[in-house]
């Protein structure tokens, strides 16, 4: 009977081993970097976005300001000292935090 107690102890920590190998596979595509918006891809293009606002077609975008940039807009997902974020137009593509794109919305705040 004393040899159950050590056989109980290293099946727990077999199971509690391959949990966390489990959950690492799990959370490892999740810790890769996004993919960056092309400035051709097709809703970039409908959306005028450039990654540098100051590239930005004045005559096409009239209103643009050049103190908007991605990082002070509210669909901005990424903190502000970040280079690259998520939007929301974009859905799981990353934007430059010093870009711009025609939905530009001031953050509130």
């Amino acid at each position: 009977m004393s040899d159950i107690t050590p056989r109980r102890i290293f099946i727990q920590r077999g199971l509690a081993s391959g949990g966390a190998l489990l959950l690492l596979a799990a959370l490892a595509p999740a810790a890769q970097a996004a993919p960056h918006v092309e400035e051709t891809d097709e809703n970039a293009v409908g959306l005028g976005y450039r990654h540098d606002s100051s590239k930005v077609d004045h005559q096409r975008y009239p209103k643009h300001d050049a103190a908007q940039r991605c990082a002070g807009c509210a669909f901005f997902q990424g903190a502000p000292t970040d280079e690259w974020g998520g939007c929301a137009m974009f859905g799981r593509k990353h934007i430059a935090a010093g870009g711009w794109c025609s939905a530009w919305a001031k953050k509130p705040g």
